[in-house]
């Protein structure tokens, strides 16, 4: 079960007066989770961890799955998914970050999106949302780099307290009995680092800065390209998989 402290934490974490920037994000997320599930068609998906409910706001706006539910640990975050009205939303619940509340193999999807690295028992989540879904999407921020430890501060102020590469999940996410099926990198869009440089941070917005923001984007985009997945991983801000039930039965000791 989650901590008091914790959840004290996140009860008054979300407010009206970040929309844009979470929506900017949100429809990043939205896009890069329908793309690895366009081998499916969900009808029941369910968001754990649903935030404020931007992730559903579009994925309620581009018909994706017909019944959409969501489970979220901070009351002003399911009070404001809540307020959205959207059409194709069922259900939305408090729940106490590890314990969900509906019966086995309820739903043809989980959504487990930029929450794993808040989570303290990893294992402990993942098997629920594996005794719930056929299917599981998660996406990660990629925050690992070298010398990561020297900025722990930073992390811990978003309240990220684990860390992975694309290789670190697929070992998390296979060792519990789950198998790959589609995964990709992506790059935080340009439009979003604007914003938070221009916007969030307050910093002058001029040409040449613009120009930089851009012109790293693309660099990275080529040259990930050309020298294949190592240095996509490498350069990349975020990974999204999805998995399916394995048939094979993994023990870990």
């Amino acid at each position: 079960m989650l901590s008091d402290e914790v959840k004290s934490a996140y009860d008054n974490f979300y407010t009206q007066t970040d929309t844009t920037w979470r929506m900017l994000g949100a429809e990043a997320k939205a896009k890069n989770i329908m793309y690895v599930c366009k081998s499916i068609q969900p009808v029941k998906v369910l968001e754990v961890g649903a935030g404020d409910g931007s992730i559903l706001h579009f994925l309620n706006e581009w018909n994706f799955g017909k019944e959409l539910y969501a489970l979220e640990i901070a009351d002003t975050g399911v009070e404001l998914i809540q307020s959205r009205g959207l059409s194709r939303l069922k259900e939305v619940q408090s729940f106490d970050g590890y314990q969900i509340p509906y019966a086995d193999d309820e739903f043809d999807l989980v959504i487990l999106a930029h929450v794993l690295e808040h989570v303290e028992h990893e294992r402990v989540l993942i098997r629920e949302l594996k005794r719930v879904a056929k299917h599981i999407v998660v996406e990660v921020p990629l925050d690992y780099r070298f010398g990561v430890d020297k900025r722990m501060k930073h992390f811990l102020d978003y309240g990220h307290i684990n860390m992975y590469t694309p290789t670190s999940l697929r070992f998390l996410l296979q060792s519990e009995g789950l198998e790959i099926i589609d995964d990709q990198v992506s790059l935080t869009p340009t439009e979003t680092i604007k914003f938070n440089q221009f916007v969030n941070n307050k910093a002058p917005k001029t040409f040449s800065k613009v120009l930089r923001i851009e012109l790293e984007y693309r660099i990275k985009k080529f040259v990930g390209n050309l020298l294949g997945t190592k240095k996509q991983e490498q350069y990349a801000n975020a990974y999204t998989v999805l998995t399916k039930k394995s048939s094979q039965t993994l023990q870990i000791f």
